[in-house]
């Protein structure tokens, strides 16, 4: 049975770099066989701008998130690749 795994992403945080972050999660799930059931949703603000952009990840809060921090926590909470 696949783990549920549920991204959240505030709405101010969008502006910051979540919009990029969410095409990012998207292409990576398209592109890979994945060991958990995925479930993304949108938040109101956290009201941590200043550490944005934020991405929650089953209920643990991750700030300054970028491509290559976002390629680490999906490895991480989601699968692997499927040539690794």
């Amino acid at each position: 049975m696949k783990s549920r795994i549920r991204i959240c992403m505030g709405s101010s945080c969008f502006r910051r770099g979540n919009r990029k972050n969410l095409e990012f999660i998207e292409a990576y799930m398209e592109k890979n066989q994945c060991s958990a059931d995925v479930e993304l949703l949108g938040s109101r603000c956290e009201e941590e701008c200043r550490k944005g952009p934020n991405i929650q990840i089953n209920g643990q809060m991750f700030h300054e998130v970028n491509e290559e921090i976002l390629y680490d926590l999906l490895k991480r909470y989601v699968g692997k690749n499927q040539g690794e």
